[in-house]
Formats: C-alpha cells, sequence, structure tokens
C-alpha cells in the first residue's frame, strides 16, 4: 500500500528452543505458543513458530497449538491482508489466502469462517472495525454479517485489550468513523454504552443548531488538532457524557421540572428551556467509571477528569481576581483546558468565539509577562517556614496558603519576603 509498517510480525518454521539458540539474548514469553522474544540492538523481536491452533476455550487463546507450515499457520490468522507472508531472504510474497486481491479490492474478510474466526477470539470484532476504517476499506459481505451476528461477544473483552485498540482508533484520525461504524454493528452499546446514550439527548435549540449531544461531541473532536494528546482526545470525545443523566426540561422561575418529555401545564413556553446542571462535575464521576473499566492509569485518568471537570469555568475564569487568573495560567495542563474550550465552541452552532479571544490573549499576556518575571515564580516562603511562623504543623491548610501567596505575588499584591511574612502573620486568626 505504499505505507510504513509500524509492526512486524516474524514467523518461522524453527522451533522454540532453535530460535533460543540462533540469539544471545531471548526471552520465553509465550513459549508454549510458540513465541520467543529476542533482544538485539536495543529492540526488542517477537519471533513465532509456525502453528495451528487447537480449540479457543476462553475467546482469547488456544488451548493447546501444533506447529506446522507456513500455510496452515496463514490460515489460522484474522484476515486476509494479515495472513500474507513476505520472505525478507528471497524477496518472495507467500499468499495462501487471497489478501493481495482483497487489498487490491479494499476489503477486510475474514479468514475461512468468519463465524469461526470471531469465537476463537472475540478482540477481532473491534480489530475489524479498526482496520476497515483506518485503511478506509469495506467490509465483505460475510464478515460484515458474522459482526452483525456477533457483536455482543465485545462486551467479553477484557478491558487491558479495549483499552489498546481504542487508543490505536483514537491516535489515529478516523475515530469518529469507528465509533459511527460500532454503533451500527451494535458494538458501541456492548464496550461505551455511555456514549451510546448521548444520541437522541436533545439541547436548547436556541444555542445548539447542530443537533444532540452526539452530534455536538462528535463536531467537537473533530475541530480537534492532529497533534492533540491522547488525554485531549479522550476529554473531547467524553466531556458531555452527563448530558444524558442530567437532562432537565426545566422552567426558569417556577422550579417547577419535567424530565424526558414530561409536560408542565399552565407555564408560559418561553420560560422553559433544556437544561444539564452541573454535567461537567457528574461527567468526571462517569469518565472516571469508564477509564477504570478500559484500565487506564490513574495518572491518566486524572488528567483526562481534570480535562472534562473544568471545561465550563471560563465564563468564571474572566471575572476573576488576576492573582486567581494566574493561578489557572499556571496549571500544566490549561494549554490542553483552553483547546477544549475552542473545540466545543466549534462543535456548537452557532459558535461564538468572543469569550475564548479574551481568554486567549489575557492568557499570552501572560505568558509574555512570565517571560519577562521569571524570577518571580520562586516563592518568597516555603511550606517549613510558614509552619515555623504560625507554630502549626503540616497539613492542608499549608497547601491552602502557599497557593493563596503564590496568587497574590502574581498579582502583585505581595512583593517581597517581608510582606510574605506579615501577611503569613495575618493568617494566623483565620487558622
Amino acid at each position: 500500500m505504499g505505507l510504513l509498517p509500524q509492526d512486524f510480525d516474524i514467523a518461522t518454521n524453527a522451533k522454540p528452543e532453535e530460535i533460543q539458540k540462533l540469539f544471545d539474548r531471548t526471552f520465553e514469553i509465550g513459549k508454549d505458543f510458540g513465541v520467543i522474544l529476542t533482544h538485539i540492538n536495543g529492540h526488542n523481536f517477537e519471533i513465532a513458530t509456525f502453528r495451528k491452533d487447537l480449540e479457543y476455550l476462553d475467546g482469547r487463546r488456544p488451548s493447546k497449538v501444533h506447529f506446522c507450515s507456513a500455510k496452515e499457520d496463514a490460515l489460522r490468522r484474522d484476515f486476509t491482508i494479515n495472513g500474507i507472508f513476505y520472505d525478507p531472504i528471497k524477496d518472495e510474497i507467500h499468499d495462501y489466502v487471497n489478501g493481495q486481491k482483497d487489498l487490491k479490492e479494499k476489503l477486510i474478510r475474514f479468514i475461512g469462517d468468519p463465524e469461526k474466526r470471531i469465537k476463537e477470539d472475540h478482540l477481532r470484532i473491534i480489530r475489524a472495525v479498526r482496520f476497515k476504517n483506518l485503511l478506509k476499506f469495506q467490509y465483505d459481505p460475510k464478515t460484515y454479517q458474522a459482526l452483525k451476528k456477533y457483536f455482543k461477544l465485545s462486551a467479553k473483552v477484557t478491558g487491558e485489550r479495549l483499552n489498546q485498540e481504542l487508543n490505536k482508533m483514537i491516535k489515529s484520525n478516523f475515530m469518529i468513523n469507528c465509533l459511527q461504524d460500532m454503533d451500527d454493528l451494535g458494538i458501541l452499546k456492548e464496550i461505551l454504552p455511555e456514549i451510546k446514550e448521548m444520541h437522541g439527548i436533545a439541547q436548547p435549540s436556541e444555542f445548539h443548531h447542530e443537533g444532540d449531544v452526539w452530534i455536538h461531541s462528535f463536531k467537537s473532536y473533530q475541530a480537534l488538532k492532529n497533534n492533540a494528546s491522547l488525554h485531549l482526545k479522550w476529554a473531547t470525545l467524553l466531556h458531555d457524557i452527563a448530558k444524558p443523566k442530567t437532562y432537565e426540561y426545566r422552567t426558569k422561575n417556577s422550579g417547577l421540572r419535567a424530565k424526558k418529555g414530561t409536560v408542565i401545564l399552565a407555564c408560559p413556553e418561553s420560560s422553559q428551556r433544556i437544561r444539564f446542571d452541573q454535567h461537567a462535575e457528574k461527567s468526571k464521576i462517569i469518565i472516571k467509571k469508564i477509564l477504570k473499566r478500559l484500565k487506564f492509569s490513574r495518572k491518566d485518568i486524572d488528567h483526562i477528569t481534570w480535562l472534562t471537570s473544568h471545561h465550563m469555568i471560563m465564563e468564571n475564569l474572566i471575572e476573576m481576581p488576576k492573582g486567581r487568573q494566574r493561578h489557572w495560567f499556571l496549571h500544566e495542563w490549561f494549554p490542553e483546558l483552553l483547546e477544549l474550550f475552542r473545540v466545543d465552541i466549534e462543535g456548537t452552532d452557532p459558535s461564538e468565539f468572543t469569550l475564548y479571544n479574551r481568554i486567549q490573549t489575557l492568557y499570552n499576556d501572560f505568558l509574555e509577562h512570565l517571560e519577562k518575571n521569571k524570577p518571580q515564580l520562586k516563592n518568597y516562603l516555603n511550606g517549613e517556614e510558614i509552619m515555623k511562623i504560625l507554630k502549626i504543623p503540616a497539613g492542608p491548610e499549608i497547601g491552602k496558603i502557599l497557593q493563596d501567596l503564590k496568587e497574590k505575588q502574581l498579582a502583585h499584591e505581595i512583593k517581597s519576603k517581608d510582606e510574605a511574612v506579615e501577611w503569613i502573620k495575618s493568617k494566623t486568626v483565620k487558622l
């Protein structure tokens, strides 16, 4: 296809013991399945002996394998385009499964019986979607029907394996295509039901001409730049995930509420509006559950949920005192938060960028000021000095005082160590 490979599978008729004799550094990462890892020149290579898999008992691994010929090995693989062998010594292609033909026709087709391939390894359902959309191929009809028939098996795939496949999707430029495809096949409600629930959740027509939460979230995601981080991509996709749970059709004055289409009588139409109160905060709870289920690291979860839980602060930020604004500007993830704000606007019709432009200007001015006044970043006092002045032990209040001191320092309300000491002493009564 003229693309640079990112992954190399090495297969051979050499048995695991023979592979181990050929290389100085080897590791038995899957010797029972004929897989040996070797380390050469700073790189790891997995070398697999040609094998034929016996019965699959867990929808993931064969119970046992037999070593066999290259042709038999090809016939147990997932898709025809992944079953083509290349001999680098003879510079020859060995294609036992018509993979080259399917590459030419741009088809994703299971090798042999599609149903058997899916039952052997349920992850192949997700992989089919990824390959089809990333390569811009089509499904072979029998493959498509098998995916439609066995979509529920995708729910049995472990969180770790789903994490790997979904992150490969989201690192590409075709995540939305993959999600739409999974929705069509029924897979989405099995592995990411929270995203599926955004479908059909209406938004205030006054502010969202683009349509429901599903459409808005996808339009926002598509507005991301190609170099957006993995954290920002997940945050953008999930930033409104709590809207289905917080949807209310509520009157402004009476306090009466109607959920999911219930009619309120004797209320002027103009006083009613769709609302999603505290959806940013509640999204954090839902997103945390999703990411834990997908076995994300705690660090990744903290990063993504920080972005989503704060994506509604911008109107408040513009009214904050300068010191408090600068506290936000100094946060290492603020540039991503600002970008999330931008794409949230971009995914809305009509798009109103006045507030975004004001904050972007303030932020740029701050960065320029920061560059000119780098020495001021150093705190006049540290935690130990504050504890000594106030004669109190370590605790959360020390961190709060340090934060307040930083904000006042950035706002030029405190301009020296002496002034910082006097301000700290004034905190005694409050503590």
